[in-house]
This record gives C-alpha cells, structure tokens and sequence, in this order.
C-alpha cells in the first residue's frame, strides 16, 4: 500500500512539472494573454512564493539552532583555555603547592580531551575545525605541563635505603685468596681458604621506592596521558626517571660501572673485592629493587588495558642497571682461569641460579625476554668458568714443582693448600656437580690411567669407587687425589736420606686421610678411600722404620758373637765395638731426626712407640745378655736414656747428643 501511495506522489510530481513546462512554452509564444489567465498566473506566483517563505523559515530555524550550539561549544573551550593559561602562567610545579588545584587542573584537561573527541566525532564546519584546533593546542600545551609535573613527581619522591643487614664496606680487609694457588703460598694457605656467606633463599621485600601519598595522583596523571594519545611521552619521562633512580640504587650498593676491560686489566686482590660486593648485591638489586620496581610499574600503569604498559616500563627502566651487573659477572667468566678465583667464581654462579627463577618471574613475558636470555646466557658462562678454573686448578697442581726438597719431611704446603681448598669445595656440592658434570666421562678416564697407586693395598680402586659418591665432584676430587699423590712421590725424591723420603710421604698421605676421614669430604671419596690410604701411609712408616733402624739394630745382633769361640778379651773388645758403633749410629739419628718434623702428634707418638718397641728391647736384650763382658765404663747410655731421647725426635728442631753424659 506505501509502495502504491509513493508511485502516485511521483506521477503527480511529474504531471506537475509537465504541465509547468507547457505553461512556460505557452508563455515563450503568446506575448498575448487575457486576464483571465493573468489572473491564474498571478495567483500561481503568489502560490509559489508563499511556498518558498515556508522552506527559508524552516532552514533559519535549523541554521539558530546549529549556531546556539557552537555558541556553547565555543564557549567551553574559552573557559577550559582560559583555566588552563592561568595555571600555566605560574612557572611553580602545582602539586608542590596544592595538590587539590592540581587534580582540579587534571579534571579541566580530562574535559578538554573529552570535547576534543565529541568535535571529532563529527562532520564539522570551518568554525568547528577552528575549535578543534584550538582546543588541541590547549591539550597539548598541558601534556608537556602534565609531563614535566609527572617527571618532577618521581625524581622529588624517591625513597631510597641501605640495606643494614648486609655490609658493602671494607672488603678488601676480609683477607682470602691473596696467596695464588699456582705458588701455594706458605702456612697462612690454611686460613685463605674459606666461603663468603652469602645466604640462599627466595626472601622477596617489597619496599616504597617513591613516597605512597604521590601514586594516585601519579596513576591519575598516567591514565589521562593515555587517553589523551600521549601514552609514548608518560612512558619515556618514566623510564627515564627510574633508570636514574636504578643507577642510584647500585651505587647505594657500591657496584661501579665498570668496561669488561677495566676488569679484565683488575689485580686480583681488588678483583676479589668487588667480586665478593657483586655477590651480595645482585640479591639485594634483584629481590629488593627490582622486585619493588615492577610492583611500582603495576600501580602506576596497571589500570591501562589497552597495552602491557608496566611491563615495558619496568623493562626499559631496569635493563641498563641488570645488563651493568651482568657485564661485571661476563667480564669476569672470560678473564683468566686463575684457580684462586674459582671460590669466587662459585660464589657468582651460585647467586645467578639461585636467582634465576626471580628474573623468570619478574621478565616472564616477551618485553622482558631479552633480559631473561641475557641472564641465562651468563649463567652458563660462569658455569663453563668454574669447570675451565677447576682443570686449571688440577693442572696446577700437577705441574707444580720444587729445585729443592721440604724441609724437615712434615706436610708440604701443596698437601695442605689442596686439602683445604677441596674441603671447603664441599659447601659449592650441588653448584660444583652441575658444572662439572659434562665433563666427569673425561676424568674418569684419566683416573683410571694416572693413579699413582703400584702396591697390592691399592687393587680395589672399583670397590673404592662403587662405595663412595659416583657424583661429578667425587670424580674430579678423586683424581685431584691421584694427582696430588703423583706430585708428592716426586717431591719425595728429591730427598738424599731416602728414610726422609717415606717420613714425607707418610706424613702428607696421612694428613690427606685425616682431612677427608674428619670433614665432609668422607661423604665424597668414601671409606674405602681412607682406609687405603691408611694402609698407605703405614706402609710408608714400615718403610722408614726399615730405612732407619734396621742398620743400627744390626748391631745389637747375636751376629758372629754367640758362635765366634773368641777368648774373654777379644770377646770384650767386639761387644765394645759393636757398641760404640751403636751410639754413634743412634747419635747420628738423634742429631738429624730431632730436625725431621711429624706434625700429627697421634702419629708422631706412634711411631715413637713403635721404634722404642724394636730398638730398646733389642738395647735392653744385648746389654743384658753380655753384662759380664761389658764393661761398666762403656755403657754410654741406659735403655731408658735412649727412650728418653726417642722423645725428642720429630719435633723439628734438630739436636746433638755429644754434650750429654751418662748419668
């Protein structure tokens, strides 16, 4: 039926122009007319101008209408300008002098960019453009405002610490690792060797890094520079703010920006230091700092959705700070293997893995990768530092060697420093295991092939290897063992009293298996290992008690006596003899065996017991067999003044025996 309806509009309307145009034919050919059809002419005029006046009225009214609004429009724009020239006119920041007028300021922006975008949403005319423009520059002088107030907020409000827990001052006194392992240093190697105490754990403290009373209207400021498409100028004034902030924070902590030249170039003993502040810091940065730094980031720019804001500022503001610590521990890795560093190496490498999942936590998503990888990328570095440094360490110690033998046969300090230095490996287990593990197959190998061990005791290195750990740390030390036994064998022969050379070697193996049997090494090598070297260690003691005395009790021997028919004089004359040799014998013993050292003096009173069993029995059984042939005057010394002077062996401090009498 509407369909029908407009069909007839539109024929009518054609039939009315029609008819219009024959009119205005009829008129362009009859200059003629009656008045009759004057009169319909002129009542068809006045018709048609009484129509025109109806539409121009209508058109007027519409035309007040639009013009009432941008009268209004107009006029808010002059107020919101007007409001916001008389703010800009003052040079003070506004929230130092009143943060009420300041968020008012906030809410006359947050109008102007709300016109701004009724204006654009429109077909607008000139006049409105020109409001548009207007009103644009209005918002955008108060952006650079609003930038410069944001700015001023976070420099003036930060609220730094030290921690007290923790003391980053006078490390250089702390007095560890100065002697270098390739040397290995004199008595004080017992005291070089030990740990930092630089705590494991996940303990996370959130602090306040600005003042709580500024983060609203800091995240008010945030969310109007988004909406107002000055998102990229609000997330560079804070990056840049916090970045300093970040820096300020390391030098809290006393970490120097350092060129992985300037560590490379560093003497150890100031390299140790450092090392040693890094270790402490980079907790504290990463638990405390930064982890105060992302939550930061969230409440200032966790209300915008439309893009992961605080995850890229907290990026960009840390990446500087993370990658000056990470350069540190990078320069550090590729310097040389020195094996003193290794305890510090295990210190850096222990912090990164205990560290490893809070940087997973803090960079988990792709804005945060690059820091992730390079963190992990450092990680494996210093892990390959600590298994290069440890071969070196192992490789030192074989080639260390001496022009002159150790005086006095006691321990030598190679003996002590690699006892030491393994024992406190112990504390590194579980980080020494994961970076040795790769090459454990290799050491095994070698084991096998260069253990010093020749005698029978010595059959049973599966047996040793099955009951004690099968770790990569328990290969490595068991080799270090066998190359550190190989070392001291040579040394051994660099002695001219060959019963010097096993007093040597009793000594060291002895102080390695009391080492390992009294400390957490016994859960590395095993029982069985020190029960072999005990076996060791008194085989060498055998030895000595053979080198030494076996000549001089040959002379309390019935040898040639009981069964030599000489008459009472000669009889005399040879037990006479064979004394006399005797005491000049054990004098000569006593003389350099004073000087000879036994620094265990559990073992020092065994042997002692064990050498006064054999020599004076044998003294009190030739004297007492022979005392009518004996003169008195010949006696130099009773069994119990050569006990007596057994005593004084092994001290190391040598004595002489022709100043003493009988007494």
């Amino acid at each position: 039926m509407g369909g029908c309806n407009l069909m007839m509009e539109t024929m009518e309307e054609e039939n009315l122009i029609e008819a219009a145009r024959l009119i205005l034919r009829a008129l362009d050919s009859n200059k003629k007319m009656s008045n009759e059809a004057r009169k319909i002419l002129v009542e068809l005029g006045t018709r048609l101008t009484s129509m025109m006046k109806v539409d121009t009225t209508d058109d007027e009214g519409e035309d007040e209408e639009e013009d009432g609004e941008l009268n209004d429009i107009r006029e808010r724009v002059n107020s919101i300008q007007e409001k916001i020239l008389n703010w800009e006119g003052d040079e003070s920041m506004i929230w130092d002098c009143d943060p009420e007028e300041a968020r008012e300021y906030l809410k006359t922006v947050d109008e102007a960019r709300k016109l701004a975008e009724s204006l654009e949403s429109l077909t607008p005319s000139e006049d409105e453009n020109e409001l548009l423009r207007k009103i644009n520059a209005v918002i955008q002088a108060s952006m650079a405002r609003i930038e410069e107030e944001f700015r001023h907020m976070l420099v003036h409000n930060r609220q730094n610490f030290e921690p007290e827990p923790l003391s980053f001052r006078s490390s250089e006194d702390d007095g560890l690792d100065e002697h270098s392992v390739v040397s290995f240093g004199d008595d004080s190697v017992d005291d070089s060797v030990q740990r930092d105490s630089v705590s494991r754990g996940s303990e996370v403290f959130i602090m306040d890094l600005l003042n709580p009373q500024v983060i609203p209207d800091l995240r008010s400021i945030a969310n109007l520079m988004f909406d107002s498409n000055y998102g990229r100028e609000c997330s560079q004034a804070f990056i840049n703010a916090r970045k300093d902030a970040l820096d300020d924070c390391l030098f809290i902590l006393e970490i120097e920006k350092l060129s992985i030249e300037d560590v490379l170039k560093m003497e150890w003993v100031s390299l140790n230091s450092r090392i040693r502040r890094w270790t402490k810091a980079m907790k504290v940065f990463v638990r405390i700092y930064l982890a105060s730094e992302k939550f930061l980031c969230e409440q200032i720019f966790g209300q915008i959705q439309t893009e992961p804001v605080s995850s890229i500022c907290f990026s960009e503001s840390s990446k500087a700070s993370m990658l000056q610590l990470l350069n540190f521990a990078e320069a550090v890795s590729i310097g040389p293997h020195q094996p003193e560093k290794l305890l510090r190496i295990l210190d850096m490498y222990e912090v990164l893995s205990d560290l490893m999942p809070d940087i997973e936590g803090l960079y988990s998503d792709e804005n945060g990768s690059y820091i992730r990888i390079e963190f992990q990328d450092v990680l494996t570095r210093v892990a390959d530092c600590v298994k290069a440094t440890f071969i070196e360490f192992e490789n030192a110690v074989g080639s260390n060697t001496s022009s002159s033998a150790f005086p006095g046969g006691g321990n030598h300090h190679l003996t002590r420093y690699v006892m030491n230095y393994i024992k406190t490996l112990t504390d590194y287990s579980d980080s020494l295991n994961a970076c040795l593990k790769d090459h454990e197959q290799v050491v095994n190998d070698q084991d096998s092939s260069s253990s010093p061990d020749t005698s029978s005791g010595n059959d049973n290195d599966d047996t040793e290897n099955a009951n004690s750990s099968s770790s990569p740390m328990a290969l490595h030390f068991r080799s270090l063992m066998s190359i550190l036994e190989c070392n001291l064998e040579e040394k051994s022969k660099l002695y001219k009293d060959e019963a010097l050379g096993h007093l040597f070697m009793m000594n060291n193996i002895n102080y390695m298996a009391e080492k390992v049997k009294n400390s957490e090494l016994r859960d590395v090598l095993g029982d069985d290992w020190i029960r072999k070297r005990n076996w060791k260690f008194q085989q060498y003691a055998m030895s000595y008690e053979r080198a030494t005395w076996s000549s001089i009790l040959n002379y309390l021997r019935e040898d040639g006596i009981s069964n030599s028919g000489s008459s009472g004089s000669t009889l005399r004359n040879l037990l006479r003899d064979r004394l006399q040799a005797f005491y000049t014998a054990f004098e000569d013993i006593y003389k350099s065996q004073t000087g000879w050292s036994i620094p265990n003096s559990q073992l020092r009173e065994d042997v002692r017991i064990s050498m006064s069993l054999k020599v004076i029995q044998a003294y009190r059984t030739f004297v007492g067999r022979h005392t009518n042939h004996i003169s008195e005057k010949y006696i130099k010394y009773t069994a119990d003044d050569l006990e007596n002077y057994i005593l004084d062996l092994f001290e190391g401090a040598p004595k002489s025996l022709h100043s003493f009498h009988r007494r």
